[in-house]
């Protein structure tokens, strides 16, 4: 915000200052700066903003569901929506809306649970090998090429079938599959990294590989790769909504919007509303990935300032 008359307020001129006195100072401009241009993209903040929002109704479900998920009532099962149940009701009577609010906590549990595994897994890997080069790298690089060449849904399956279905098996079994393409986007950047003066100097004063990676190397990959895993998010919700989907995701009476989806969809011609609320809220949820990974991309990757 600025003063009156077009004026900048004293704290924006000392974050914009051209020539920052301090390291935090610096960094903290570069910080603002940032967040002024994400704020510029409409679509970006659009997509903050439903994510945002599914994450409130998620943690405030209690409040605003009125049913629990797992409350049955075969006098009402299939009702339409109405004033008593806003969404309807499924085949058992529960209350769709409930179930969904719910099923987000499911959900998003499992994207933020495989993402937060899985990025930081790929960024070591790819660190390591863009860094050491040689054997290791080629090592590296050729695993992560034979997890790529599959489609991760495919793989996610196989994994599953191996391990048996359930929720912690469907999320190791995404972490399997999710971070190949991670460590593709880190070794890029450490390739360009490895060589620079001030990794040099760093050897020269006597760091060791290990240190040169985590302190030096993988702070300066996180920008791509946190890109990357918000464009990726849409793509892990719809592998969890398909294991769920097929069985081995999340187990009943475990709400789970895949598995909401195959349980209505044999009321599809009928009772639509069964399957097809979830399935809107699987489509709202990649649609804010989807916009926050392209403003992330814009604001973050350097190559396209």
């Amino acid at each position: 915000m600025k003063a009156m008359g077009g004026r900048l307020m004293p704290w924006q001129a000392w974050l914009q200052s051209e020539t920052p006195s301090s390291r935090r100072q610096a960094r903290l401009g570069e910080a603002y700066r940032t967040v002024l241009a994400f704020l510029g993209q409409p679509s970006a903040v659009a997509g903050l903003a439903i994510i945002v929002a599914l994450t409130l109704l998620a943690v405030l479900a209690p409040l605003i569901a009125g049913y629990r998920p797992d409350a049955a009532d075969i006098a009402k099962r299939l009702a339409p929506p109405s004033g008593g149940h806003w969404l309807g009701t499924d085949e058992l009577g529960r209350d769709i809306l409930a179930r969904l609010l719910y099923g987000a906590r499911t959900s998003l549990g499992i994207i933020a649970l495989a993402t937060g595994v899985a990025a930081p897994v790929g960024l070591l890997v790819g660190c390591m090998a863009g860094y050491a080069g040689g054997w290791v790298d080629t090592s590296l690089m050729r695993l992560t090429d034979v997890c790529l060449a599959l489609p991760r849904l495919i793989l996610a399956l196989a994994f599953v079938a191996a391990l048996g279905p359930g929720i912690e098996n469907a999320i190791l079994a995404i972490v399997l599959v999710a971070w190949p393409p991670y460590a593709r986007i880190a070794r890029a950047d450490s390739l360009a990294l490895r060589h620079s003066d001030f990794i040099a100097a760093a050897r020269l004063a006597g760091a060791s590989p290990a240190r040169i990676v985590l302190r030096h190397i993988m702070p300066l990959c996180v920008g791509s790769v946190v890109v990357r895993v918000s464009l990726d998010m849409a793509g892990v919700i719809l592998i969890a909504a398909g294991l769920g989907f097929l069985g081995l995701g999340a187990q009943p009476p475990l709400p789970e919007w895949g598995a909401m989806i195959a349980a209505g969809r044999k009321y599809m011609l009928d009772q639509w509303w069964v399957a097809a609320m979830p399935g809107l809220a699987i489509a709202a949820t990649s649609l804010g990935f989807t916009l926050l990974g392209d403003g992330l991309r814009d604001v973050l990757d350097p190559r396209r300032r």
